[in-house]
């Protein structure tokens, strides 16, 4: 992967591991992803590198859906 920049970056790692996780609440959509993104980081199947950028890009969708 090229880089970790944005949502759509976080939700194309996931689906490269065929997961798709749609709980019709965008937090718990990110929190969901964040469990599924420390499970592929702690079974090796993607770096730290990966790992801190897609939790970061969450925790910042985190923040701002909860500022709206």
């Amino acid at each position: 992967m090229d880089g970790i920049n944005n949502i759509l970056d976080v939700k194309a790692l996931l689906r490269r591991f065929g997961i798709v996780i749609y709980m019709g609440d965008r937090l718990t959509d990110y929190e969901m992803w964040e469990e599924e993104l420390r499970e592929l980081y702690q079974e090796s199947m993607i770096d730290v590198d990966e790992f801190r950028a897609a939790m970061m890009i969450l925790q910042q969708a985190k923040r701002n859906d909860l500022d709206v």
